[in-house]
């Protein structure tokens, strides 16, 4: 991982309950898999414990590490460390996305109930306005009663945010997924819904579908003109989710939006969403950031506290669950 990663990550404590587990070389960390010291330590390695910042785990990495068992992740997705070879040689993986999905579900809660009420958007229009409040009764309803939120992505951070909504009793919830049985949604609370019928029914539109060749682009120029005056989009998944040129034409034709992923990252400088007062713009920062991303550190030592112990891994990822996750 990179070296800010892991002076956020393992701190004392951490490091404290790393040496109990296991069994630590020099160098502890690396950012660079190729030096010679660290292919020397690659060599002795049984479990590598990476985060933001690792380089790809390839064919002469794993040709270096023979003794490589295990390949535990701090963070969420692995994707772009991890390659097939990986799962080839039978290396057990495993992701701390499950603690990672906290603080974006509790993000994206607060987008949706500042949604209803047009909070950030009213606020830009207060500093153009000022003491005319007659502008108030331009963002369409302001309500955060009998509200219908449609969430795109059964994942688990959809998930969290549809237990959160429907603990609130606020708002009616549609899911969006079609990998997940619909009876596991209705158990949540929630009702299974096609996207075509569920985005003329949304108040608000929340996102939270993997990036894939699949789910390029799902949300284009159609499906934005499908849904309802006022509706908001809420995206703290991927930015590729969404057309962007067809998103910058329907936002200057009146959607809200907020938007804490964009394609590309950041924005250019020159693009219209800065300046529409209908969109806000996040630097994405809904997942772990600064202290949250000690959950994720305390969720990979207890995957490697389990490995030692002879335990099933709680957070296992496989070639067949990359096809539908992150």
């Amino acid at each position: 991982m990179n070296r800010r990663t892991r002076e956020t990550q393992f701190g004392p404590a951490e490091m404290t309950r790393l040496r109990a587990a296991a069994s630590l070389g020099e160098p502890v960390a690396a950012e660079d898999l190729s030096g010679d010291r660290t292919l020397a330590r690659l060599a002795e390695t049984e479990v590598l414990i990476t985060s933001w910042g690792c380089p790809v785990l390839d064919e002469p990495v794993l040709r270096a590490a023979p003794r490589l068992r295990a390949v535990l992740h701090a963070a969420g997705s692995v994707r772009g460390h991890v390659p097939a070879a990986a799962f080839d040689r039978g290396l057990l993986v495993t992701t701390a996305a499950d603690a990672n999905a906290e603080p974006v579900a509790q993000y994206t809660l607060a987008a949706v109930l500042w949604a209803f009420k047009k909070v950030p958007f009213l606020a830009a229009d207060a500093r153009r306005f000022r003491e005319d409040w007659t502008y108030r009764d331009g963002r369409g309803e302001l309500s955060g009663r009998d509200r219908t939120v449609v969430v795109v992505g059964f994942s688990r951070i959809g998930r969290r945010v549809t237990h959160l909504l429907r603990s609130l009793g606020l708002a009616r919830v549609l899911v969006v997924d079609p990998v997940v049985d619909p009876a596991a949604i209705t158990a949540a609370g929630a009702e299974p819904a096609l996207l075509e019928e569920a985005l003329p029914q949304a108040d608000v539109l929340s996102l939270h579908a993997p990036a894939l060749p699949g789910t390029h682009h799902m949300i284009a120029a159609a499906q934005l003109a499908a849904l309802p005056p006022g509706a908001v989009l809420v995206n703290t998944a991927r930015g590729a989710l969404i057309d962007h040129l067809a998103l910058e034409d329907a936002c200057r034709n009146g959607l809200h939006a907020v938007l804490d992923v964009t394609d590309p990252e950041p924005l250019p400088a020159t693009s219209p969403l800065y300046d529409l007062p209908n969109v806000v713009l996040t630097p994405h920062i809904a997942g772990s950031l600064g202290s949250e991303t000690r959950t994720m550190s305390a969720a990979v030592l207890t995957e490697l506290e389990r490995y030692a112990a002879g335990l099933p891994p709680l957070s296992p990822v496989t070639q067949q669950s990359l096809v539908v996750q992150a």
